[in-house]
């Protein structure tokens, strides 16, 4: 009979053994590496820029806007998000040299036919996300930006190649954005809305070239 007590309570201490080791492994295999936090790096405003680049059929007009704040979203050397507020109101042409005409092109920019400044003094940009484009060759676009941009209080959601880099807690991005001034109610003189405008016809289509940094 002892012998029949021995045995029993060997083999139990061997499956409560067997049990605790088991236990320890399952909470070696729940431990994972905590996921890197994304951290916001602040728009360098004075350093970034954007230019736009308009055309009509009797030519084109050229200029720069600036960003009044802005920040990036890094996730370890990756930019995975972002918000960025443009200052309608410092809209510039560079083409016309002429001071007054220039002023009368600025001015008729900021009016209701075209970007309501007074009305809506910025425009937003959020981005939604950020797919890397495998196996970019150097010096060509890295990225694929998806975001909302607001002007003029309609949204509408833009995707565009970009490049983008995070170094040294610096996080910078550069693209050219094709947007249809039509979708943000800016109707002036287009083909769209039109009919008969002949050569004062203004394309719906302009150009946004961005140069953005922002640090840590």
């Amino acid at each position: 009979m002892k012998k029949y007590v021995i045995l029993a309570s060997l083999a139990g201490a061997l499956c409560f053994t067997a049990h605790a080791g088991n236990t320890n492994k399952v909470a070696e295999a729940t431990e994972v590496a905590a996921p890197a936090k994304a951290r916001a790096y602040k728009v360098d405003v004075a350093s970034s820029n954007l230019k736009w680049h308009a055309k009509k059929v009797t030519g084109e007009h050229l200029g720069s806007i600036g960003l009044q704040s802005g920040e990036m979203t890094v996730n370890g050397s990756k930019i995975v998000g972002g918000t960025f507020v443009i200052d309608m109101g410092s809209i510039t042409c560079s083409d016309i040299k002429d001071d007054q005409y220039n002023a009368k092109l600025v001015g008729h920019l900021k009016s209701d036919d075209f970007f309501s400044v007074e009305k809506h003094p910025t425009a937003t940009f959020k981005i939604s996300s950020v797919k890397p484009v495998a196996k970019a060759e150097a010096g060509k676009p890295n990225a694929t930006i998806t975001g909302d941009l607001t002007i003029k209080g309609i949204t509408n959601q833009v995707t565009f190649p970009a490049t983008v880099s995070v170094k040294n807690g610096v996080a910078s991005a550069k693209a050219d954005v094709t947007i249809d001034r039509t979708k943000y109610d800016v109707r002036y003189r287009s083909n769209s809305f039109f009919d008969n405008l002949g050569d004062k016809a203004i394309y719906d289509d302009f150009v946004v070239s961005l140069d953005v940094t922002a640090k840590q």
